[in-house]
């Protein structure tokens, strides 16, 4: 086989774990593991909780790609990807990717991390496939209410894989990417509900009224905004300027980029929306471990 091809197959496979997607949530998933330390990192600790959540995270969507390539090949936004392409034969190949992706990562959480960043990792999983992908994507307007959790699973896992379990402070963290999920998904579903229609997938704004659909955009904005303030009250680490003042800008523009949809209900607004919501998360998520590390230089 000619380099040229053994990249080429590389590069394709890569695509079908979904790397935009599985970045951020291994993002949060750091920015937990240091929310979570008490006073030091264990380097063979932090990178086996790295590996556990990439290997977790990219196998599962390597399964989700799998289980919906009928649907992506439908869908205008998603027939380009490596399956409806044709580009993996046969695509069970995809399956078996997936699965041994996951159970690297649950070796790796069990017996270089811990039980309970083992928990989080497989409670995860079983939502974001099980729950949400296989359940719920293709029956009720409830998917991604019910699917949300899976994205707390990384922060779970990293703030469990330093600190030996989770509290409230995790919870928090966890909560602010359960909020963010609706916004994000149903701002992008707003502006290809006729890919979504077509596709027999019933996000919510392709089920109820655009004027209801709005409203519940900027509901779950609002809610992840004051989810961000109450941080601080839980953890007086982020109760410095730092976080304290990118938690307030970025909020500020999350709700008024949020009325402007709910004022003007159009795609070009949702779209507007969808974009600044991964860098919303990224930003509050890159503070959240500028002040955990402050804090442990300080302890």
């Amino acid at each position: 086989m000619r380099i040229s091809t053994i990249s080429e197959t590389i590069n394709i496979y890569f695509k079908l774990t979904k790397p935009n997607v599985w970045w951020l949530l291994v993002f949060v998933g750091l920015a937990g593991y240091f929310a979570g330390s008490r006073g030091s990192i264990a380097p063979l600790t932090l990178l086996s909780s790295t590996i556990s959540l990439v290997c977790g995270s990219a196998g599962a969507e390597s399964l989700a790609n799998y289980l919906e390539r009928d649907v992506d090949a439908v869908m205008e936004r998603t027939r380009r990807r490596p399956l409806p392409r044709g580009l993996i034969k046969p695509p069970e190949k995809a399956l078996i990717l997936g699965l041994a992706l996951i159970t690297v990562s649950l070796i790796i959480s069990i017996l270089l991390v811990n039980f309970p960043a083992f928990l989080a990792m497989i409670l995860g999983i079983l939502d974001y496939v099980l729950v949400y992908v296989v359940l719920t994507k293709r029956r009720t307007a409830w998917n991604i209410v019910l699917g949300s959790p899976a994205g707390a699973a990384p922060v779970l896992v990293g703030y469990a894989g330093s600190s030996g379990g989770i509290d409230a402070t995790a919870l928090v963290l966890g909560m602010l990417v359960v909020l963010w999920i609706p916004s994000h998904v149903w701002s992008l579903a707003l502006k290809y509900r006729e890919d979504y229609i077509r596709a027999g997938i019933p996000m919510l704004p392709t089920v109820v009224p655009e004027s209801v659909a709005v409203r519940c955009i900027a509901g779950t904005a609002i809610l992840l905004v004051s989810t961000s303030l109450l941080l601080p009250i839980f953890n007086a680490v982020f109760l410095r300027p730092i976080y304290l003042a990118t938690s307030i800008i970025l909020g500020i523009v999350l709700l008024a980029l949020s009325i402007k949809v709910l004022r003007e209900p159009n795609p070009k607004n949702a779209w507007t929306l969808f974009k600044f919501t991964s860098p919303y998360l990224a930003v509050l998520f890159s503070v959240i471990i500028i002040e955990s590390v402050l804090g442990l230089l300080n302890a």
